[in-house]
């Protein structure tokens, strides 16, 4: 018998799974338009007036033909539409592809249901979505589940380009003072985002590196707090990896 808050610890677990899928639901289909962007300028004069309008991109057997080019040779294939395909986007659409049908599959195996049929990403993850609260059944099925819907979520935001979710923590840096810490939920880690931060660790890039930022992993969080004149609860609250964190961008 689970006790009160470890039920609602799962309710919590279940409802991010679901923001996860409904993101992902949402990004997918801009990252398949990235994989294969029309090869005609939108400024470009129309060519003719009785000629029918091309489409805006490749149809699906192209974009498969194209995806299946340069997975093999890295090049693009030849033909009217010649915008380049960029690597981290069809990279990003074989790994979330393959993780949903791999996810779908696992849930069905984990609840001991038929094997799910074969069907597109976004079926699959409504058909995961559908089986969320027989799953909370299982809270190791639903800690994963959650998991990997949000890995592959951020997989998509990445690959699109959207700006990491960064979240204001209170407290001084104890390396230069400054009210510049900064918690990355999808990094799990605390930054000092202070150009001219450098700290004594001799080990630490940012000593060498301009770009690089002092961090703090989750071990050090409790002695970052002291030190800093942060709150630790507020600081674990802010490094906590939610969908909430997208929905409210």
């Amino acid at each position: 018998m689970t006790t009160r808050a470890e039920d609602e610890k799962t309710d919590r677990t279940v409802r991010d799974a679901m923001l996860w899928i409904e993101l992902l639901l949402r990004q997918f289909p801009e990252l398949l338009g990235e994989l294969a962007p029309s090869s005609r300028s939108p400024s470009a004069p129309p060519q003719g007036g009785a000629r029918p309008t091309a489409p805006a991109g490749r149809t699906r057997v192209e974009r498969e033909e194209a995806l299946r080019a340069e997975q093999l040779h890295g090049l693009t294939p030849s033909g009217p539409a010649t915008a380049p395909l960029r690597l981290h986007v069809s990279d990003a659409v074989r790994d979330i592809t393959d993780g949903v049908v791999e996810l779908d599959e696992a849930v069905h195996d984990r609840l001991r249901l038929p094997r799910p049929r074969r069907a597109q990403v976004a079926e699959r993850l409504l058909r995961v979505a559908a089986l969320l609260r027989q799953a909370s059944e299982d809270a190791l099925l639903t800690a994963h589940i959650r998991d990997e819907v949000r890995r592959m979520a951020r997989r998509c935001t990445r690959a699109l380009g959207a700006a990491e979710p960064v979240v204001r923590v209170r407290g001084r840096c104890p390396w230069c003072d400054s009210v510049s810490l900064r918690a990355f939920p999808a990094r799990r880690s605390v930054l000092c985002v202070n150009p001219s931060c450098r700290c004594t660790d001799r080990d630490c890039d940012c000593r060498t590196d301009p770009a690089h930022r002092h961090a703090w992993s989750e071990d050090a969080w409790a002695r970052l707090a002291a030190e800093s004149g942060g709150d630790f609860a507020e600081l674990t609250g802010a490094t906590v990896d939610t969908a909430d964190l997208e929905v409210r961008r």
